[in-house]
């Protein structure tokens, strides 16, 4: 307490800063205290000390300090070229019409040119627009911009290209045969308590609420870990809140009570279910817990599931992403998130033009990490790997000495 007490002033600016400056900012203050430096600065914020490390490897190649920018009120500044003119949008659609892979009426759009290229031919067409511009309205009308480049777990453009080619197809057809689709995926996990949530909120002048100086977990109440399922075909979201672990019993339990609550409801016939996930986390293509207890799912509803995973480094254009998480990130801004039955009712509260509604959950079950599964319970397994990338797609069927529970 007495360390906390003697650098409270530096805490406060440390609660201020962003992840990159804080982590400058630790680092700085370890170097300044000298031996035993970062195992103080450890103790009295909480951050670890591979992060301090980090950000003294950051200190000792920094070249030149950059200028801060410029902050300006919401609303100043030029005016949106595509406000000034809306023929930008006819014209943008025309290009993504050419040049869109696949259906461009398909659920998940992407286009394999890159934003600059798209802002010069708006140019030639006598709109003067920016390459971040592009990106903004691109991304406002449901496209994906995939970068030409290359991930650290490999996949080339084509693979990527290919992968995404058959995640619309798979789709497409699940939803024309009258099966559910859903997008599923970990949220930011939250620290439950008074702190600071970003963002602004209207309130009467001088009426700003008060929360925590420091954002220490041991401040907290707890952790609230928001694992969501978006029926891409309703456009209807379902979200199970974790307090305790992201692991993939928890993501696959998520699963289940969307099941529970939305999935036999809305689909009582279904043949078969599709979840379209990231390659990494919970629900990851490598984990072996995630397959197991998605075998167990699949026992207990009698209906094979199958498993699209997005490729690498592409996990931002999940169909979830802008189709239910950010929107629950705008409703809670500048809300602290300071009890659980806050979360529940900002989540449930969360809605879209479009009619997007919430369904929401607090799941109080612990989950132990750490349990193996061996070759041999894999081996139990039936799983069917899809012919293209058997990696990123494969159908879990229910074994044949199991019945349904019709939970």
């Amino acid at each position: 307490m007495d360390d906390i007490e003697k650098h409270k002033n530096w805490l406060k600016v440390l609660a201020l800063a962003d992840e990159a400056l804080k982590r400058k900012l630790a680092a700085a203050k370890a170097l300044d205290l000298g031996w035993g430096g970062i195992s103080t600065v450890t103790r009295i914020t909480g951050m670890s000390p591979t992060t301090i490390r980090k950000g003294i490897h950051e200190l000792d190649n920094l070249e030149k300090l950059e200028q801060p920018k410029r902050i300006r009120k919401t609303g100043g500044g030029r005016k949106r070229a595509d406000i000034k003119n809306p023929k930008i949008v006819e014209d943008l659609e025309a290009i993504m019409d050419e040049n869109t892979a696949g259906d461009p009426m398909s659920f998940l759009k992407w286009t394999c040119k890159s934003t600059y290229k798209i802002a010069d031919e708006l140019n030639l067409r006598g709109h003067k627009i920016s390459a971040e511009t592009v990106r903004l309205l691109l991304r406002e009308r449901d496209y994906s911009l995939q970068a030409n480049v290359k991930t650290k777990e490999g996949g080339s453009e084509p693979e990527r290209d290919a992968q995404f080619r058959y995640i619309n197809e798979q789709v497409k057809k699940i939803v024309a045969q009258g099966d559910p689709v859903i997008s599923v995926d970990t949220k930011k996990r939250e620290i439950v308590g008074d702190f600071k949530n970003p963002g602004r909120t209207w309130r009467k002048k001088g009426d700003a609420k008060e929360v925590n100086v420091y954002d220490f977990p041991s401040l907290g109440i707890g952790v609230a870990i928001p694992y969501g399922a978006y029926d891409i075909n309703r456009g209807e979201g379902f979200v199970n809140v974790g307090i305790s672990r992201d692991i993939s019993e928890f993501a696959v339990e998520s699963i289940r009570q969307w099941w529970k609550v939305s999935g036999k409801k809305h689909y009582p016939d279904a043949r078969e279910l599709l979840i379209c996930a990231d390659g990494g986390g919970s629900n990851g293509s490598r984990r072996r817990g995630w397959k197991f207890f998605l075998q167990e799912l699949t026992d207990q509803i009698g209906i094979p599931i199958s498993v699209c995973h997005f490729p690498p480094g592409t996990s931002k254009w999940n169909k979830i992403e802008h189709c239910m998480f950010s929107f629950i990130s705008m409703n809670w801004k500048g809300e602290p998130l300071v009890t659980y039955e806050t979360i529940i009712k900002l989540i449930s509260a969360t809605t879209t033009k479009k009619g997007l509604k919430v369904v929401v959950r607090l799941d109080k079950r612990g989950y132990e990490g750490g349990v193996k599964f061996s070759d041999e319970d894999m081996a139990k397994l039936n799983i069917k790997a899809h012919t293209l990338h058997p990696k990123w797609n494969y159908s879990i069927v229910p074994r044949k000495d199991t019945e349904p529970d019709g939970d």
